[in-house]
């Protein structure tokens, strides 16, 4: 999967998933302790249940990077990079994540602001962080911020 703006933002990655179907399901490999794309390690996993239509936008982290993986559900989401010395500064990446979608784990860098909109009934996001939560690492931008610039509501 490619954002639909064709500049991927500095740092941010995919990991395309390989699924291995039978006549009893799928088993799919997310993440593994040696992946260099897992290299910052863990620190949290978290779980997150939306309705139809829920926003949560903007997200940001000082040091934290978020690993996104969408089971059950679609999910709009938006990458901002707010990173002043990032060669992708102000770069706006938007995604399609879960089920209808291809499978894959979206790594988010500590400084890309995130966020998320329900497109299906509901979804569920499961979310690796590389710390345990810290509110001195939190950080919370409006979803209309006019700097952004993104409108959520638009047709993707």
């Amino acid at each position: 999967m490619k954002p639909e703006n064709p500049i991927l933002i500095q740092g941010v990655t995919l990991k395309n998933l390989i699924r291995h179907p039978d006549d009893r399901g799928y088993f799919e490999e997310l993440i593994r302790v040696n992946d260099p794309f897992f290299k910052e390690g863990f620190g949290q996993l978290s779980h997150s249940f939306m309705k139809k239509n829920v926003l949560k936008a903007w997200h940001i982290h000082k040091t934290q990077i978020d690993w996104w993986y969408v089971p059950h559900g679609d999910l709009l989401v938006g990458l901002y990079d707010n990173r002043k010395d990032s060669k992708t500064y102000r770069v706006t990446n938007i995604f399609k994540l879960g089920e209808h979608f291809d499978s894959v784990i979206l790594k988010i860098p500590a400084g890309v602001a995130h966020g998320c909109k329900v497109i299906s009934e509901t979804s569920e996001l499961f979310y690796v962080t590389s710390s345990i939560y810290n509110p001195s690492e939190e950080g919370r931008i409006p979803p209309e911020d006019p700097t952004i610039g993104f409108d959520w509501n638009r047709d993707f």
